[in-house]
């Protein structure tokens, strides 16, 4: 490894540790709560992180938008094609119960791209990072979490329903499809980045001041929500298991590695299969965590691959780029 290759890496990856740590911190002296937290959460998913992704997208070259489908195909088979298969394999290959096999799935397929990938994939690739950001955020909120909600819904409502209702079970899983993507189309961090793509398509170019004045705010995404996954971390009791390390090597280590294999046999340039293994590379997203509090389901050790992946992920992400780099 060159020492220069070794300093990009201490400098993509140093900061997360660091906030992370000062969040960690924050919480065990009370400063701030999982409530609090999820203030700060809100803060990024509303505001700061649609205008970051607003004003990157915006600063991407259009035949670089043009050209990102390759990258968007990396993207969409290691978050929905092995979100599929590892699906079927919990729930009819191990019997798992549906809630917990669909919460499973998404804790090992949904990486935490929107928030640590700021920093890291903004630091490696600048503005061009917007794309491997926002197709994942996209894939994430339009696919994945209405997916996994819809199973979790119908997991839970299903034992409270008698046999002879499953018509009517299935007829308001329907309607709760249509309702769980009609809002996450509403959500900022989804419309804004395609408004942004559309606007790059057709060469409209947002004034530089206006551009910068967006960016303030933006510039907040990445610290923001590490600071609040480190509070995150600190308020729940962590605990390290065989099913957690396995849902953290898949999260960090498989899929990153799958999806390389992948960018070689396909003859993808450098550049996509970089941006593609490095934004698969991200550790488990807090929104997983979220889900876990919400049914009440598996709490500890959703909590546990949040800890863990992410603290493994200075090492793995340092592989990756080594990796991709070599």
């Amino acid at each position: 490894m060159t020492t220069a290759l070794f300093l990009t890496i201490i400098e993509a990856i140093l900061p997360i540790l660091v906030t992370l740590g000062l969040g960690y911190l924050a919480a065990w002296r009370r400063d701030f709560d999982s409530h609090q937290a999820g203030v700060l959460i809100r803060l990024v998913m509303l505001y700061a992180l649609p205008l970051a992704l607003l004003a990157s997208i915006l600063s991407t070259p259009r035949e670089r938008v043009l050209s990102a489908g390759p990258l968007a195909g990396l993207i969409l088979i290691a978050m929905l094609g092995v979100y599929s298969v590892l699906f079927a394999i919990l729930r009819w290959g191990l019997g798992r119960k549906q809630g917990e096999a669909a919460l499973i799935t998404m804790t090992v397929t949904g990486p935490s791209v929107p928030f640590i990938g700021i920093p890291v994939l903004g630091q490696l690739f600048g503005p061009t990072s917007a794309v491997p950001i926002s197709v994942a955020s996209l894939v994430m909120n339009l696919c994945q979490i209405p997916l996994t909600l819809i199973l979790m819904n119908h997991d839970q409502q299903r034992r409270q329903r008698q046999d002879d209702e499953a018509q009517s079970t299935w007829q308001t899983t329907l309607r709760e499809l249509g309702g769980h993507l009609l809002h996450s189309c509403k959500e900022p961090v989804v419309w804004v980045p395609m408004l942004a793509f559309l606007m790059v398509l057709a060469n409209i170019r947002l004034p530089l001041p206006l551009k910068s004045s967006l960016q303030l705010l933006g510039h907040a995404t990445g610290g923001t929500a590490l600071f609040a996954s480190g509070v995150v971390l600190c308020a729940r009791q962590v605990r390290f298991s065989l099913p957690v390390g396995l849902m953290v090597l898949g999260r960090n280590i498989l899929i990153p590695l799958g999806v390389c294999a992948l960018a070689f046999l396909w003859h993808l340039p450098s550049l996509t299969m970089q941006q593609g293994v490095l934004a698969m590379a991200m550790p488990s997203a807090a929104m997983n965590v979220i889900l876990a509090m919400r049914y009440h389901m598996m709490e500890r050790e959703i909590a546990s691959v949040l800890f863990f992946g992410t603290i493994s992920s200075i090492l793995t992400l340092a592989f990756f780029i080594w990796l991709t780099n070599a």
